[in-house]
């Protein structure tokens, strides 16, 4: 028996030597433009903590899960990969850190960066196996078992296997960058501060605010010494404003938080620049009051881990997660909880609502394998292939299991009764969804109804040639237009996906009640007392559907028939139900000083739903139409008051000299004004209501919102296919192939993609918004050249819009799922989401998912209503 072992030792040597100087060529050494993908499976959430581990392909540095390896292998031949294989286990405390010195105060808010705030969880330790493993032969070789190899070989080996193990992760450097906090800067006081010669010692402990007796919290005034508590949070805890009530008064610009001073340094607030800043002198400040900066050691948060905290902590939070009670956690296919990414609540409750949708589970889920086999070469850059991997996850119940991070000593219930799963960690999902975006790049929290309408955008970006789920949601809204002084209207069109219900605080019926609270919130916060239980307005859901069919009055409207400004009145009415109708309640609004703020309110919303009286009706016998003239607008070589002009000598606000007629649009100069008295460059309001289509001063506010960061937001507008101001035309240089052949990918002709990046000078991310935002003439000029055998750029004048495709059917719903928001704005707090499944509420909350005792559908943010059959 030992001799047979020996022989089957030494032939498994021979074996993996000769195979092993096989694949050398083909084994890469990652360098530092390639991205190493190691902690997730490109077509599942397989990661190393797997049942089966991670492999991870030593030539393209993709991931496989165990069931999709040999699928790479059948497409590449790429034969050997890095397996690795990781088993958590929970510490032991050995109390062996007692005595180590503190950890660096951390001085920006990032993640693994110089100055960063390490987030890497401490109760785990891992043991990890690495192995190599080559197909066909199914050959696993341990890391240690190249010893009989010739050292060039072996070296060569060793070097790729060290260098993917100690590069950054794809996922890892995208949650740097995205989690890329500032750097705080020295303030303009730190050198020349006056500090009170009053003779004030504060002692290194025991502090309390002046005025309020609070202790914790606390900040020390650097000009006079003043303790005193800092401010109130959004979500009611913190302080009492005092240390900022005491700046308004004194003017003292500086304020350092006690607990937090060590010597690297501490917490230091500039109230004047409004900022966190750095103090060079720190040292001597403080020691003006008695403080020996090398001795103080840090007993408070800092403000870094305080955002952290919140960023993290968010299962402390009680308001509506129904976390009074104990709820009965749910397992299996269709209850996947997932893993919240740092802030990425809002697109974990958007994507558990859009998979309980069939039409997005036929898409993705359904044709699994088509997306799958036809993947391009790199699978985690493809919106298909990472769409249908999320919807596959979420439904399989494959992750849908217990956690097994219980942490010792936390209390007495394990994971599982708390509900918290292992769930997904959709990173390569959001980092590729995000790409590119200004907000959902990052790991700020963003709004989850503008989250929605960016993934309906990029489903219908990557539907072109095949179906589109976004049909479900899709529907027509009719707006008309009445000029009240010709007693003529206009009816038109558009297309949209949410139907946004305004909220009528005025029809609240529980004014006296809110009033008697707002008399003892202002009388608790004068005297400092505990505030009195929070009352909400309560608003009746039909006041709210009221206000949506109230016609809205339009000033300074440009009547067709008088060739002149007129006041019109415009109602808005559906001219098409949708099969899932989505609504948006708007909670949000701005305040006096602009700052956003949230309405608390609570509305009585239907299980069931009726809004068949909001269909619209069309043109009606007996009413006469507004002529469809467009004005032509000046051009650069017309002098005001010529031909091309309309309006008086003296008014130029409906024209502009960046403007060419006749390709030249109506501009609504209505919103125009109104976002130019908002304090934005009137260029960019023309731009942003010309890409808008005159949609309305929202959607103008919108676009105005989305581009306000780009370099060339204040820029003259210039029209396709003219000159820009006071330019002559020029030659442009055609446009390259790779962005021919990127926009071909889309689903849109060659015709197509060399117009839209003629438009846009050859820019290719410009015209990918430009082709979407002419979809519908494209489309329209696409069935001309079919029907008459002409070419696009013949047909362009004759073309009769056919439009996007929209179900229709009765106006009568159900609820079937709500996305709720807590906190202050859109900009902080923390999304849930409810979704009836099986016939009763379930809660989605990150990780964890559970049987719903009591769904508040009052406080909701976004329902999805599903049409009655």
């Amino acid at each position: 028996y030992h001799s047979e072992s020996v022989i089957f030792r030494f032939v498994m040597a021979e074996l993996s030597e000769t195979v092993l100087l096989s694949v050398l060529p083909s084994i890469r050494v990652p360098r530092s433009g390639d991205r190493v993908h190691k902690d997730e499976c490109a077509f599942s959430f397989d990661n190393p903590e797997s049942e089966d581990g991670l492999y991870i392909c030593m030539n393209t540095f993709l991931a496989f899960g165990k069931q999709y390896v040999e699928r790479h292998y059948q497409k590449t031949g790429q034969r050997v990969y890095l397996h690795i294989k990781r088993i958590r286990k929970l510490k032991e405390d050995d109390n062996s850190s007692i005595g180590d010195p503190p950890k660096k105060k951390p001085t920006r808010l990032a993640i693994g960066v110089e100055g960063g705030f390490d987030v890497t969880a401490q109760q785990f330790e891992y043991e990890e196996t690495v192995d190599l493993f080559i197909l066909p032969e199914h050959l696993f070789i341990p890391r240690d078992g190249f010893s009989g190899l010739p050292d060039v070989v072996r070296e060569r080996i060793s070097a790729s296997i060290d260098a993917i193990l100690a590069a950054d992760s794809a996922s890892r450097k995208q949650e740097i960058e995205a989690w890329d906090g500032e750097v705080r800067q020295v303030s303009k006081h730190a050198f020349s501060l006056k500090q009170l010669d009053n003779s004030l010692r504060i002692p290194p402990c025991g502090w309390k605010c002046s005025k309020c007796d609070l202790k914790e919290n606390l900040w020390a005034n650097l000009t006079d010494g003043a303790i005193l508590c800092g401010r109130r949070y959004f979500d009611g805890s913190g302080g009492n404003n005092h240390a900022l009530e005491h700046y308004k008064e004194t003017g003292y610009p500086l304020a350092v938080k006690l607990g937090t001073i060590t010597p690297d340094g501490a917490d230091v607030y500039s109230y004047e620049e409004d900022d966190m800043v750095l103090d060079p002198n720190l040292a001597e400040h403080l020691s003006h009051f008695g403080i020996d900066m090398m001795k103080m050691q840090k007993t408070d948060k800092t403000m870094t881990e305080l955002e952290i905290d919140m960023n993290q902590r968010i299962g402390e939070w009680e308001v509506i997660q129904e976390s009074g009670v104990q709820l009965k956690p749910l397992y299996g296919p269709g209850y996947t909880g997932i893993k919240n990414l740092g802030n990425s609540c809002y697109l974990n409750s958007v994507v558990q609502v859009i998979f309980s949708i069939e039409d997005f589970q036929n898409k993705y889920v359904g044709q699994l394998e088509k997306i799958f086999n036809g993947a391009p070469s790199d699978p985690t850059q493809d919106f298909n292939v990472q769409v249908a991997k999320l919807g596959d996850s979420l439904l399989s119940g494959v992750y849908s299991k217990p956690s097994t991070e219980n942490v010792a000593g936390d209390d007495d219930l394990t994971m599982e009764e708390k509900g918290e799963q292992e769930g997904i960690a959709p990173r390569m999902f959001k980092s590729l969804i995000g790409k590119g975006h200004p907000e959902f790049s990052t790991s700020r929290q963003q709004d989850a109804q503008e989250f929605f309408l960016h993934f309906i955008n990029m489903v219908e970006r990557n539907c072109r040639s095949s179906s589109n789920p976004n049909e479900a949601f899709r529907f027509l809204v009719e707006e008309r237009i009445k000029c009240i002084a010709s007693d003529k209207v206009k009816y038109t069109q558009r297309v949209d996906y949410i139907m946004q219900l305004p909220v009528p605080m005025e029809a609240a019926v529980n004014k006296e009640e809110i009033a008697e609270y707002e008399l003892k919130k202002r009388l608790a916060e004068e005297e400092k007392s505990a505030p009195p239980d929070l009352v909400r307005a309560k608003v009746p859901f039909a006041s709210c559907i009221e206000a949506f069919a109230e016609p809205e009055q339009v000033d300074d409207f440009w009547s067709t028939a008088l060739q002149a400004k007129s006041v019109a009145v415009k109602t808005t009415r559906f001219a098409s139900f949708p099969d899932y109708l989505v609504l948006q309640i708007k909670k949000f609004t701005f305040g006096l000083d602009w700052v956003p703020k949230k309405l608390d309110i609570s509305i009585d919303m239907p299980d069931e739903l009726d809004i068949t009286m909001l269909r619209g009706t069309g043109l009606q016998p007996g009413e006469e139409e507004l002529p469809d003239i467009a004005p032509p607008l000046v051009t650069p070589d017309e002098p005001k008051g010529s031909l091309g002009f309309y309006g008086n000598e003296d008014d130029d606000s409906f024209c502009s000299p960046h403007f060419s007629s006749p390709t030249s649009p109506m501009l609504d100069e209505s919103i125009v004004i109104q976002l130019a008295e908002m304090g934005f460059p009137m260029e960019a309001c023309r731009k942003a209501v010309y890409y808008t289509g005159n949609a309305g001063a929202e959607a103008a506010m919108n676009w105005v919102m989305s581009h306000m960061d780009e370099p060339d937001f204040a820029n003259p507008l210039v029209l396709p296919f003219s000159s820009g101001p006071g330019s002559t035309s020029t030659t442009v240089e055609p446009p390259s192939e790779d962005s021919v052949a990127t926009i071909i990918s889309m689903g849109f002709s060659r015709e197509q993609a060399m117009k839209a990046l003629k438009a846009t000078s050859n820019n290719l991310e410009r015209a990918v918004d430009w082709i979407f935002s002419h979809i519908d003439d494209l489309d329209a000029e696409a069935a001309m050249d079919i029907s008459e055998g002409r070419s696009a750029a013949d047909s362009v004048s004759e073309s009769v819009p056919v439009g996007p495709k929209v179900r229709d059917g009765p106006g009568k719903y159900q609820l079937f799922a709500f996305i709720s928001h807590m906190g202050t704005s859109t900009m902080c707090g923390h999304y849930v989401c409810h979704i009836k499944k099986e016939g009763r509420w379930v809660i989605f909350n990150d990780q964890k998912v559970c049987a719903s005792e009591k769904p508040p559908k009052d406080l909701g943010y976004i329902y999805f209503y599903q049409r009655l059959s």
